[in-house]
């Protein structure tokens, strides 16, 4: 008899208790983690995967969402004013990379980020495992 494998997860790394977020705080999301409860999951952070140190200065989506980003209609910019844009594409890139590489049932992102933001303004990251049709979540 075949037993059922566990959904696995990409989850965002703050959302679990990881320091990641931009501002070094640790503020895991206690509905996050129970939703996790009875699966595999596997934290990453595009931004440091796409070579930002924590902590690092806020960024946001300008001129557009993380669609335009990747098409080249848009930016992230810095509280410095540094655009960050590459960075966050390429943590995008990797973030892909990884989520092809498992049989991910579903990836569970931070709200509110420019990187993993769904609703509002949809962030880079999220952008493309979208496009790549991947079910996404927000918390």
């Amino acid at each position: 008899m075949a037993t059922q494998q566990p959904p696995i997860y990409l989850v965002s790394a703050c959302l679990v208790g990881f320091c990641s977020r931009y501002d070094g705080q640790i503020k895991p999301n206690s509905q996050c983690r129970q939703y996790l409860k009875n699966g595999l999951w596997i934290p990453f952070c595009p931004e440091q995967m796409g070579g930002l140190s924590t902590p690092r200065s806020p960024a946001a989506l300008t001129q557009g969402d993380g669609h335009a980003v990747l098409a080249g209609k848009a930016r992230v910019i810095n509280r410095d004013g540094r655009d960050v844009s590459r960075q966050f594409i390429k943590g995008a890139e990797q973030s892909l990379l990884l989520a092809r590489s498992q049989a991910v049932t579903s990836i569970l992102l931070k709200g509110g980020s420019p990187s993993c933001g769904i609703s509002g303004l949809t962030g880079v990251t999220a952008a493309l495992l979208q496009q790549h049709g991947f079910h996404l979540t927000e918390f």
